[in-house]
């Protein structure tokens, strides 16, 4: 039996862009704190740049692309989130016990 899917592309690019920004932040922290003076620069601008996306993605979802933002992008993809989670790892402590016994 087949049945069709609805694509909600909206929801799609904002999750992307949710991601992206979320990326940026954490490792623009990363870089700006652990960098030494350029990479400190670059790190401060990925952040900069994490946080302006981030912003625009939850603030700006609902009157650009009509997808609520908390209903459509952020509840779904914690669901998801945690089920790739939970599946990366089982697959590594089953790399580990594999690699472990070796």
């Amino acid at each position: 039996m087949v049945t069709s899917f609805n694509w909600n592309w909206d929801a799609f690019v904002m999750v992307i862009l949710a991601l992206l920004a979320l990326a940026l932040i954490v490792f623009g922290a990363l870089t700006a704190y652990f960098g030494s003076s350029k990479s400190r620069i670059v790190g401060s601008v990925l952040l900069i740049v994490g946080l302006v996306i981030g912003i625009f993605t939850i603030f700006g979802s609902s009157s650009v692309a009509h997808v609520s933002f908390v209903y459509q992008v952020l509840e779904p993809t914690e669901f998801y989130l945690i089920a790739s989670i939970i599946g990366v790892l089982i697959g590594l402590l089953i790399f580990l016990g594999a690699i472990m016994k070796t």
